[in-house]
């Protein structure tokens, strides 16, 4: 099925697209988009992607879901729109930050810029239904998503993956560590940042690894 993504992904997913899961999947999201309020808005669904073609992915974070409040997804994990106050988990990863680098918090919450540096941000749903967390898992995102990181670990070197709390550490579990770099570390909720998020260092540790790797490191 024609599916309108970026064009490296495009290519290298193509095969997904054609898979039943997919056009299940597909037709419940248009389903959902036409009867319900949903986020982030249909042409950034695929935002990740569109920010970060393929051949640029140098660190990948994985999310679990879109924020469900208005005007808050804009198709980036833990990533929100311009103007739009910064969500508890990403004042905390901002935190680290600056722990780390020393790198002042940001005006924005707006993750763009670290996308098109080439950090894969993506959520293991890409969409759900507003004022309803969880509402579009369990549809096929999920069997989509693994596609997309199993192709990272399969096709290309020298990534590095931040898996943060137990869900992306399962999600990730397969992940080759011979040849790729693996952060693990708990969830930057204010729930569980105190117990294994402050103080990992991840964003130094991931620069480093990516200029032994010969790959100009990310401006976090």
């Amino acid at each position: 099925m024609n599916v309108k993504i970026e064009e490296s992904w495009q290519k290298i997913l193509q095969e997904e697209f054609e898979k039943p899961y997919f056009k299940n999947l597909a037709s419940f999201v248009k389903d959902e988009y036409t009867s319900q309020k949903v986020y982030p808005p249909g042409n950034q669904i695929f935002n990740a992607f569109e920010r970060c073609p393929f051949d640029n992915v140098k660190v990948v974070i994985l999310g679990q879901d879109p924020y469900h409040g208005p005007n808050q997804a804009n198709g980036l994990a833990f990533s929100v729109k311009d103007g739009v106050r910064t969500p508890p988990s990403l004042i905390n990863i901002f935190k680290e930050i600056k722990n780390d680098l020393g790198k002042d918090l940001p005006a924005t919450g707006n993750l763009e810029r670290w996308a098109e540096q080439g950090v894969l941000l993506l959520n293991a749903t890409l969409t759900v239904r507003a004022g309803d967390a969880g509402s579009h898992q369990k549809k096929g995102w999920e069997e989509f998503t693994d596609a997309v990181v199993s192709k990272v670990n399969e096709l290309k070197t020298g990534v590095v993956f931040m898996l943060w709390g137990a869900y992306a550490q399962k999600k990730g579990a397969f992940i080759d560590e011979r040849k790729h770099l693996v952060l693990k570390a708990a969830h930057p909720s204010p729930f569980a940042a105190d117990r294994g998020f402050f103080g990992t260092r991840h964003f130094s540790k991931a620069n480093e690894y990516l200029k032994t790797q010969g790959k100009v490191p990310i401006d976090w």
